[in-house]
């Protein structure tokens, strides 16, 4: 049986020491999604000082996403690009799906996703899949077990 590749154009926000998390989550996926990351690549990042050139490279790249991943790693909640990006996400009714990577724990969950993700699932790629092609929402803690629901203020379409 051939499985049909489904695709899905997702932006990625992790911090800058989890990237190879993307590979892994690409690994994890398999061929069920080709995940186009339109994340910007750290070499973009090289030269920019200037906050508002970064966002102006980041907001057309998190609009044309159909999904937005948040990875969640050890130091994740100390991003404030990670939180800038959730945040612009959330702004532009994107669905936002908060991962954890293993190893993370609660504690390392950014107020941005806590506050506005529609779903926060662990390493599980059953749940990854349902929450990305489904919009299921599950509430995990980074062990996998559920968590109390969070009502997030905003409305997505």
């Amino acid at each position: 049986m051939i499985m049909e590749t489904e695709i899905k154009n997702v932006f990625v926000s992790h911090y800058h020491e989890d990237e190879d998390s993307i590979k892994n989550l690409k690994s994890l996926l398999g061929d069920k999604y080709e995940l186009h990351n339109y994340s910007v690549t750290s070499e973009k990042f090289n030269n920019a000082k200037n906050d508002d050139y970064i966002k102006s490279l980041l907001r057309p790249l998190i609009n044309k996403a159909g999904t937005f991943i948040c990875l969640i790693g050890p130091n994740t909640h100390d991003s404030d690009w990670v939180d800038w990006e959730v945040r612009e996400a959330a702004r532009l009714n994107k669905p936002i799906i908060g991962i954890y990577l293993r190893g993370a724990s609660d504690a390392d969950l950014p107020d941005a996703v806590n506050e506005l993700a529609d779903t926060i699932v662990g390493w599980n790629e059953d749940r990854i899949v349902d929450a990305i092609k489904n919009g299921q929402t599950y509430f995990e803690k980074a062990d996998g077990s559920q968590r109390d629901y969070v009502d997030s203020s905003r409305e997505t379409c």
